[in-house]
């Protein structure tokens, strides 16, 4: 699929080291979905009526990742880069800026989780409280889930499957 090579988690890792090289794997196959394809190929949506695309989910995943790292877990309030639904309206989206973007908000995240003292430290937010534990287990679920669709996506695009 590409040359990118994605980095195995540790098999015998602590659990804060295995928690975050299976996100960064996640992360990682993310990338190898979507590497080697145009602008176009990447703004293909799967089958109507789904909106998904490659680069949807790349700007989605940031969003994601800009939301619990630096909102719920940091505090910070930091806006949304494409507001609302808006992540996945890729007709004339930048995948460059999007790459970036998401690049970006990954590198804070990692930054956030190597900073933390603990991934018991409760955060508190609006209502709810978590751990860090509970916000990279969530993170990755949710690459997970979405490198399933990255998967169909991929192969509708260009026949390419496995990982």
């Amino acid at each position: 699929m590409s040359d990118l090579q994605r980095t195995e988690p540790s098999r015998v890792a602590d659990d804060r080291a295995s928690l975050t090289e299976f996100l960064q794997y996640q992360r990682e196959t993310l990338a190898m979905k979507c590497a080697g394809l145009t602008a176009e190929q990447l703004r293909q949506r799967a089958v109507p009526p789904s909106g998904l695309s490659l680069l949807g989910l790349v700007r989605h995943l940031a969003e994601v990742e800009r939301s619990w790292f630096r909102n719920v877990v940091n505090g910070d309030g930091a806006p949304a880069h494409w507001p609302g639904d808006a992540a996945f309206d890729v007709d004339a989206a930048d995948p460059d800026e999007a790459f970036r973007t998401w690049h970006e908000e990954c590198a804070r995240s990692r930054a956030t989780v190597n900073d933390a003292a603990s991934l018991d430290t409760p955060v508190h937010w609006r209502e709810e409280v978590f751990t860090l534990r509970y916000v990279v287990t969530h993170m990755i679920e949710e690459y997970a889930r979405h490198n399933g669709h990255a998967d169909l996506l991929r192969e509708r695009v260009d026949g390419t499957t496995g990982e």
